[in-house]
């Protein structure tokens, strides 16, 4: 017997050399390196992808090409998952690409025409200024995480957004949206954020297997910061001005540009990039209040509702083992008469218990998708 056990333990030690690790979609860590290297997995391109628009204003939400944005029509979309397709999310890609480690000043997507002799052109024109005026929001992703708009609030502190808006409006009254801080001192107008400053930051500090791996000029993104602007300019030229429009405009012509600066930081882990995002959420800040008053209402009612049926049960208990004849029987009722029947076994129990199996796994793949 002994020598069958270490046999049997003498196998588990060498099944043990082929025993290999993977990572879940999403969520290994990507990559990136200035120059593309022979034999190694290392990107050089970061792309950003874009999302649905939504706002608090709107019960509806659209993708990104219901609005007139420069878009790609010649790359797939990538794969959503269960959860992400149950939230409404819509992932596509972006012509926003840029290699990595090169910073740009200025760089040219395309433009946007918009002619008073031409329909179509004027319905995405109307479109836009509804979303403008509904502050909808864009939803941006860069190495699998949000792109964010960050700010000082009025305690002086960073905040950060997982969105950023389309543009903002200036009423026939002169009231604006939190977000516009562009005042030419014109009523009735619209200004279009069509010039975005990219702000990401990298981790460069290696470990000797990653350095084997990927080589010496491996990094990962930590954050993808951006700040929104209107520059009537496809050069980047910021002295030229905004761009705007009233509802009566019909020709307008809107060029779409951006920058990008690279920022290393090794102060800061990949496992920790998410941190700055959640300390400036309001909803993280635990209420330990109300969720002390929730357990101790929770608490209070079921040690009532135990007390009410302890005391029931221990009542008809010993009315129950006296029971002679079946006289007795007449005087049960509701949920009393079938107190047998949970002995009994089911009519079809194969049947049963594989729809019982199905609907656990279904639920549970349900809720770990999303």
């Amino acid at each position: 017997m002994a020598i069958r056990n270490s046999n049997f333990f003498l196998l588990i030690l060498l099944l043990s050399s082929s025993i290999n690790a993977f990572n879940l979609p999403g969520l290994a860590p990507n990559e990136y390196c200035r120059f593309p290297l022979p034999g190694l997995k290392c990107k050089t391109q970061v792309e950003v992808y874009v999302n649905r628009l939504n706002s608090f204003e709107s019960v509806l939400s659209y993708q990104y090409s219901y609005f007139p944005f420069c878009t790609v029509n010649d790359e797939p979309s990538p794969i959503e998952n269960l959860g992400q397709v149950l939230i409404g999310e819509r992932i596509q890609p972006s012509p926003y690409k840029f290699h990595f480690l090169k910073n740009y000043n200025c760089r040219y997507v395309c433009a946007k025409k918009f002619t008073s002799t031409d329909a179509n052109q004027q319905k995405m024109l109307k479109r836009l200024m509804k979303g403008i005026i509904l502050n909808y929001q864009q939803h941006w992703i860069l190495d699998n995480m949000p792109i964010t708009l960050c700010y000082k609030n009025t305690e002086n502190l960073e905040f950060c957004s997982r969105s950023f808006p389309i543009g903002c409006y200036v009423s026939k009254s002169g009231q604006t949206k939190k977000s516009c801080s562009i005042r030419d001192g014109k009523n009735d107008t619209f200004y279009i954020f069509n010039h975005l400053d990219f702000e990401i930051t990298y981790h460069n500090e290696l470990g000797e297997t990653r350095r084997s791996t990927f080589g010496e000029d491996s990094s990962r993104i930590i954050s993808a910061k951006i700040q929104v602007n209107s520059l009537n300019s496809n050069r980047c030229d910021r002295t030229t001005g905004p761009v705007m429009f009233q509802s009566t405009s019909k020709d307008i012509e809107i060029p779409f540009t951006y920058s990008v600066k690279f920022i290393k930081i090794n102060e800061i882990h990949w496992a920790s990039r998410w941190d700055y995002i959640f300390k400036s959420l309001p909803q993280t800040r635990i209420q330990w209040f109300s969720i002390l008053n929730s357990l101790v209402v929770v608490l209070f009612l079921s040690g009532t509702v135990a007390i009410i049926l302890l005391r029931t049960l221990c009542k008809d208990n010993p009315r129950y083992s006296r029971i002679v004849g079946t006289g007795s029987a007449k005087e049960q009722f509701g949920w009393k008469l079938i107190d047998g029947d949970v002995f009994r076994p089911p009519q079809k129990g194969i049947l049963l218990s594989t729809l019982v199996g199905n609907g656990i796994q279904i639920t549970m793949t349900f809720l770990i998708t999303l």
